[in-house]
């Protein structure tokens, strides 16, 4: 029973034929299925330019100019339009191995496009036909079997590329049981990562699985107490991380504290949060209102205080904790609060409050206060260990924040301007990001994200 199952499960997945150690590949399983992410990208690209399906279609053949949405452009050169293709990014090129409907035409086609910068060599072996010719300051061709061809573009003048097609070419390809679990018209495998792409004219769905993200393990619990929780501000999060995650999640807090409370006693601090950790229940709630800069984001200080951010957790023990941060009244800067208290830090104030199981630390105090009052008496069951919603508008307006010193003086707030430049407008325009995140086996993770624009008739993307 287990080899049926895992014959079918290999049976229905994709089967992509990528060179191997190629980073990033794309595979599209039937060229014809593009229309709704093609539908995205064409009003998403009203605002970015990276989003144009021009521009994405420049990338699916090294010398064809094809568009998936206008099939004559595909069978006019020989490409079946309802077959695969699959496109592997290479250091010295690229390439792309598609379904054939008409062999002939697809030689023909390429022949006239090849010798327009020197004369193709052709030769015939063990059933391939393999075709290299000059291209700027490297070669392009193609390798032929049966209804299949895979054509390739290299920046150096070699034929390595040629004999990496030819191998690929003699091997059937891998089903990849990856592809098989995943939603998708396009699929991204970059290393361990793969993500699927759909969408429709309204929005852009991306699902996949990651390996060694930067986040703790997750575990499902039968109720959260943020579970009727309404979403609101930039982000907001529920999580309910697992036993084995909560000291490392404690501990990159502690650090940020620290990083910006020297006169703090480290040893006091250690000690609290290692008291405070054991009454954790692992159900959390991120909640950042918006961005406001007000020191250079080159700084801890400026990084840390920049958003305005409140995080709630749930605790087993009320009492416990708050004997547990009873010696933070001694600390240099701090201020004794009636449910809590505020530690005067380098660049602003931390918050640190109690209310009934909840533990809540924040840097700005309208922000705490607004999350205490919006608690719920009563909890409800997440969909998903993790849920989270994001308000591009905001995101937008958080990006636009960079200064030009950070940007020249840090590579990845360069990266920030750089999105805020190229995503901001679109970002600006859009009506909500929202995704999930689980746990998956062997230390990885299932996500989703949904990117919502908003409906036609009522959208600054229309046409």
């Amino acid at each position: 029973m287990l080899s049926f199952l895992l014959a079918t499960t290999l049976a229905a997945a994709p089967a992509p034929r990528a060179v191997p150690g190629a980073d990033p590949i794309v595979h599209i399983p039937r060229l014809d299925a593009l229309q709704g992410l093609y539908g995205f990208m064409t009003r998403a690209g009203m605002q970015s330019v990276m989003m144009r399906p021009a521009n994405w279609n420049a990338e699916l053949h090294p010398f064809f100019t094809v568009d998936p949405l206008h099939p004559e452009t595909l069978t006019s050169v020989g490409i079946d339009p309802a077959g695969a293709t699959t496109v592997s990014f290479i250091r010295r090129g690229k390439v792309s191995c598609t379904r054939l409907a008409d062999p002939k035409r697809f030689q023909a086609r390429a022949e006239e496009t090849l010798k327009a910068e020197g004369e193709p060599k052709t030769a015939t072996a063990q059933g391939m036909t393999t075709v290299i010719a000059p291209r700027g300051p490297g070669r392009a061709g193609y390798v032929l079997k049966g209804q299949e061809a895979c054509a390739f573009a290299s920046l150096y003048d070699d034929e390595d590329l040629l004999k990496a097609t030819v191998k690929l070419m003699g091997k059937a390809p891998v089903p990849d049981a990856r592809l098989g679990k995943l939603p998708g018209g396009v699929f991204l495998l970059q290393g361990a990562h793969v993500v699927g792409l759909d969408g429709t004219s309204n929005g852009l769905q991306a699902e996949g699985t990651a390996s060694k993200l930067p986040l703790p393990p997750f575990k499902a619990a039968a109720s959260s107490p943020y579970g009727e929780m309404k979403p609101g501000g930039l982000l907001f999060a529920r999580a309910q991380v697992a036993p084995a995650g909560l000291s490392p999640a404690v501990g990159s807090v502690r650090g940020s504290i620290q990083q910006l409370c020297t006169a703090c006693p480290p040893d006091s601090v250690e000690a609290m949060t290692k008291a405070i950790t054991p009454q954790l229940t692992g159900q959390v709630l991120m909640h950042v209102d918006s961005v406001k800069v007000n020191a250079s984001l080159r700084t801890p200080e400026g990084r840390f205080f920049a958003p305005r951010q409140a995080l709630a957790a749930e605790v087993k023990d009320a009492a416990a904790v708050k004997a547990a941060l009873a010696p933070l009244a001694k600390f240099p800067g701090a201020q004794a609060l009636a449910d809590g208290y505020a530690l005067t830090l380098k660049g602003g104030t931390l918050f640190i409050r109690q209310k009934g199981q909840q533990l809540v630390l924040g840097n700005d105090e309208a922000v705490v206060q607004n999350l205490l009052a919006a608690l719920p008496v009563r909890g409800a069951k997440l969909p998903r260990t993790v849920d989270f919603t994001v308000d591009p508008k905001r995101v937008a307006a958080a990006l636009s924040q960079v200064s030009l010193m950070d940007i020249v003086s840090d590579q990845q707030l360069a990266a920030l301007f750089a999105m805020s430049s190229e995503l901001g407008p679109l970002l600006a325009s859009s009506e909500r990001i929202t995704g999930w995140l689980d746990s998956a086996p062997g230390n990885t993770h299932r996500f989703s994200i949904t990117w919502t624009l908003p409906t036609l008739s009522e959208s600054p993307l229309s046409p």
